[in-house]
């Protein structure tokens, strides 16, 4: 009985193809022969695969450049640097035609006679070029550079597109304490600049004092400000309904933004500002980048939320006060740089570099237009601005609503 049983389990297993294992040395043989076979189609199979995903992620590396400098390295995006230098042609060419073209047109080769000083000199070309045009497209390339640095700081610093120093109070700040010293000081132009510089500096720690609460939040950051902008317009219209006549024609120009008193001694302390806190953006790019992540993830990975959140503050309102005594307020570059920039790289996140010639290309082109759109008749660049960066704003809201945002 036992016999026949084993012959049937013998013919069960050699129907279905299995050889009984545990008989014979014969059957470990097979299945190692098997297994063997099996790895290596899989392994067949998942080559095509391996390659195909390394083929797909290829183009993605080259998308960035890294670059190295012994213990530093510099990562780069291909369509940032594009964009970069796009943005750096069209702002030389605007330049050029700005300072070629107007009342008295200069030709190239006069420009580069008075600029660099040789070839045949032309004194009336060399005044409009050297004392009137050179110094006021260059300050409407460092004033705009600065508005758009101080923009993106803001906006990474609020975690709010809308967070941007027009619109949470500290170039109305500025604006009062300009106003002040216009028209209750009578004071000089250098006067009116410092009393701009002590009037962003103090709404700004204003707004902080009053937004702290355990930290700074993007939020409560945004609402102290937009509240405290409101007071600050309130004021800046008593201030100019109560002047004298002469007083308040001169805040309301000054109130307009404009480079007509561009001079190279401003244009020095712009640059210097910007030479001077390049070393503290630079350190502040990598923080702010992980802040976007969330205050909670930001800290987990290291970051010291407060202390980045008031550093970059503090640069961002050095760079809006400098900008907005110089110029007087230019209403919605700071807004708008930013926004323009992240959409034109395609990269998330804070991209100086690019807000920086962005609000450097929409000042030169605001001035340009302001200039020559109504000629001889000469608009303030603060009034163009404003104008487009309404038109800008509504956009970005409308775009908004139809994202269900």
């Amino acid at each position: 009985m036992k016999n026949l049983n084993q012959n049937e389990t013998k013919g069960e297993t050699s129907r279905l193809g299995v050889e009984p294992v545990a008989t014979s040395q014969s059957g470990l043989a097979k299945l190692g022969k098997a297994a063997t076979q099996v790895a290596l189609e899989s392994a067949a199979q998942a080559a095509p695969l391996a390659i195909g995903k390394a083929a797909q992620a290829a183009p993605k590396s080259r998308r960035h450049i890294l670059l190295r400098l012994g213990p530093y390295s510099l990562r780069l995006g291909v369509r940032s640097l594009v964009v970069a230098l796009a943005l750096l042609v069209l702002l030389t060419v605007v330049a050029v035609a700005s300072i070629s073209t107007g009342a008295y047109p200069v030709s190239p080769a006069q420009v580069s006679a008075a600029i660099f000083g040789y070839g045949q000199e032309d004194n009336y070309a060399r005044y409009f070029v050297t004392q009137v045009r050179a110094p006021r497209i260059a300050t409407a390339m460092l004033v705009g550079a600065a508005l758009g640095l101080s923009g993106a700081l803001f906006q990474a610093v609020s975690g709010n597109p809308l967070g941007s120093p027009d619109i949470i109070g500290f170039t109305t700040g500025a604006a009062t304490g300009a106003l002040v010293a216009i028209i209750l000081v009578g004071a000089s132009p250098l006067g009116v600049s410092l009393g701009a510089i002590a009037g962003g500096v103090g709404a700004a720690a204003l707004v902080y004092l009053l937004a702290w609460k355990n930290g700074i939040t993007g939020n409560r950051l945004v609402l102290v400000g937009i509240g405290l902008a409101a007071v600050e317009h309130a004021l800046n219209k008593l201030l100019i309904v109560r002047a004298p006549l002469a007083n308040a024609q001169q805040a309301a120009q000054w109130q307009a933004g404009s480079l007509n008193d561009a001079n190279w001694a401003w244009l020095a302390w712009l640059a210097l500002t910007l030479v001077v806190l390049t070393p503290a953006l630079a350190c502040l790019t990598r923080p702010l980048s992980t802040l976007a992540l969330g205050d909670e993830l930001a800290h987990g990975l290291g970051t010291r939320v407060q202390a980045t959140r008031s550093g970059a503050l503090a640069v961002g309102v050095a760079l809006v006060a400098l900008a907005t005594a110089v110029t007087g307020p230019i209403a919605f570059v700071a807004l708008a740089a930013p926004h323009l920039a992240r959409r034109a790289s395609g990269a998330p996140g804070v991209n100086l570099t690019n807000s920086a010639l962005m609000g450097a290309t929409l000042v030169v082109v605001a001035d340009f237009v302001a200039q020559r759109a109504l000629a001889p008749t000469q608009l303030a660049v603060g009034v163009v601005t404003a104008t487009m960066g309404g038109l800008y704003l509504v956009l970005f809201l409308v775009l908004q609503w139809r994202k269900g945002i």
